[in-house]
């Protein structure tokens, strides 16, 4: 006698589809491995988690380390981004232009040759100023040298002078090295390494000197002139540290230094200015206003954390430690913070830091956890302020 009635449902109310899917993992041979139904929903709705051997889902996140160090309070503020080198070139001899050799855009290091002129009126140049040179010299020779062999005794220095002026050997000596320094100019280099803002002349144009030819930005040494308000000013020191970031690469921090506080202060929007230097790493263009955090105060040897690790839960702030693979909830006394780190206070009771230097605390994935949550540690994220190496 048939199990299902004409409605597709079996003899016991059981949904067919249900029926059938156990008669096929029956017939398959599969094993006898629990089902986490927890699980296969995480997964379904395609959420990376990882599970052991005994179904248990481990939730992934990000721990960064807590740490003994120096906690640095900022002055937050503005910048404009200024490269300290803009190199307009212009033509130092007049000619044509032969070859283009680096375009706008390039890269270029210094002494990197730019633009080069038609060489041979140059060559011809030099070519008859030594010849001018060698009649002059020769000159010179049939001044004195006749007498000479007669006498036994060469001119004075007084007379080898005269005479030299006399012959036009001085002159020609002059002519012939200004020849050679045009020559060396016909080849128009950058004077620093940067990068190639614009090529101001065509090949076959003709020349004149002074005449603007390329300019160059240097991309690597910047300055950032940040405004300071007055208040602020007695706070900020010539050597402190300066965390710069730009709006194009919020994520990407640069540390500089103040290196200059300049004296005069803007009576109308009640600041002053100060100058920070920093590497670029081409996140930073000259021109572009930028975001930053100027060394105010900084409190020595304390413990801390991350701040994006520190939540609240039912009004009392805390953070994730990992431990054994698993997510301990901490409460800890939070003190000052810099945006960046927080400072863990001793307890009021114990009079300890619940947070040990070295713990991982968790900066990613934890606003939803629960206490002793297993978790699976990522590679740690990167948000450090960097200082780009030459």
């Amino acid at each position: 006698m048939s199990m299902l009635n004409t409605r597709g449902v079996s003899a016991a109310g059981t949904p067919v589809s249900v029926v059938a899917l156990i008669a096929m993992l029956a017939c398959t041979g599969a094993e006898n491995t629990p089902v986490d139904s927890s699980s296969s929903l995480e997964l379904a709705a395609g959420d990376h988690v990882d599970s052991g051997a005994t179904g248990t889902v481990f939730l992934p996140v990000s721990a960064l380390e807590a740490r003994d160090g120096d906690l640095i309070l900022r002055v937050s503020t503005t910048g404009q981004v200024r490269s300290e080198a803009v190199v307009p070139l212009r033509a130092e001899v007049a000619g044509t232009v032969a070859q283009l050799i680096m375009r706008a855009g390039d890269q270029v290091a210094a002494r990197t040759p730019l633009v080069k002129l038609d060489p041979y009126p140059f060559d011809l140049a030099v070519r008859e100023a030594q010849a001018r040179a060698d009649e002059a010299e020769q000159r010179f020779l049939e001044s004195y040298v006749p007498e000479s062999l007669v006498t036994g005794r060469g001119p004075t220095p007084e007379q080898r002078k005269a005479l030299m002026n006399k012959s036009g050997l001085t002159g020609g000596r002059l002519l012939l090295e200004r020849a050679r320094y045009e020559q060396a100019r016909a080849v128009v280099t950058s004077p620093v390494a940067g990068v190639v803002q614009s090529i101001d002349v065509a090949v076959a144009e003709k020349l004149s000197a002074g005449q603007p030819i390329a300019t160059v930005v240097d991309t690597r040494r910047l300055r950032v002139e940040a405004q300071v308000l007055e208040h602020d000013l007695s706070l900020i020191r010539v050597g402190g540290e300066a965390i710069v970031t730009s709006a194009g690469a919020p994520d990407r921090p640069l540390r500089g230094r103040v290196d200059a506080l300049l004296p005069l202060v803007d009576s109308v929007a009640r600041s002053g200015r100060a100058i920070v230097r920093l590497t670029g790493d081409g996140t930073l263009r000259p021109g572009m206003y930028a975001d930053v955090q100027l060394e105010a105060t900084r409190l020595r040897n304390r413990r801390l954390v991350p701040t994006r690790a520190v939540i609240e839960r039912d009004g009392r702030p805390l953070v994730f430690v990992v431990k054994d693979g698993r997510a301990q909830w901490t409460y800890i006394v939070p003190g000052r913070s810099n945006g960046v780190d927080t400072e863990v206070l001793p307890d009021s009771s114990t009079g300890e830091i619940p947070v040990k230097a070295g713990d991982p605390v968790i900066v990613e994935g934890h606003l939803t956890l629960t206490h002793d949550a297993p978790v699976k540690l990522l590679p740690k994220p990167d948000s450090r302020p960097r200082t780009p190496t030459p």
